[in-house]
């Protein structure tokens, strides 16, 4: 069963194309900041959307094992249809509303006390990094 997992396409392909973006990101970011920042390697945000990768990039695999006009390769382009749109609008919408939250929370007198942490302001994608990531995956998925 393993080896079976192991050896599917379907799943190590996607997969290796979200461990090669997300450690794009963290050079990319260890570069910028010059500090390793560990929650760049499991986090969301930022150019390409691994989401939008992995979800295309599986799309196109199905398509061409199973053909274009199979249920199964509507199903997942419906589901990347899905990741992407809440990549883009509502973890986007979430982050900046985290953003603003945050500014308040440095309002000069209230009490750090009555904050327990900051909010992760970086959840989603700019439409280009959701587009640059099904690229990608599309890219990634014509090629194997």
């Amino acid at each position: 069963m393993l080896t079976d997992i192991l050896q599917n396409k379907f799943i190590y392909i996607p997969l290796i194309l979200w461990f090669i973006i997300q450690t794009e990101k963290v050079i990319v970011d260890l570069i910028k900041t010059k500090k390793f920042n560990f929650k760049r390697v499991f986090g969301a945000g930022g150019m390409p959307s691994s989401h939008s990768a992995i979800v295309t990039s599986l799309s196109v695999l199905i398509g061409k094992e199973y053909g274009f006009g199979s249920g199964i390769f509507a199903v997942s382009l419906i589901f990347a249809f899905i990741v992407m749109y809440d990549a883009a609008g509502v973890r986007r919408a979430a982050g900046k509303q985290a953003a603003l939250l945050n500014k308040i929370i440095e309002t000069p007198g209230l009490k750090f006390e009555q904050v327990q942490e900051r909010l992760v302001e970086v959840l989603g994608h700019t439409p280009f990094q959701v587009f640059v990531g099904a690229l990608l995956g599309i890219i990634v998925g014509i090629i194997f």
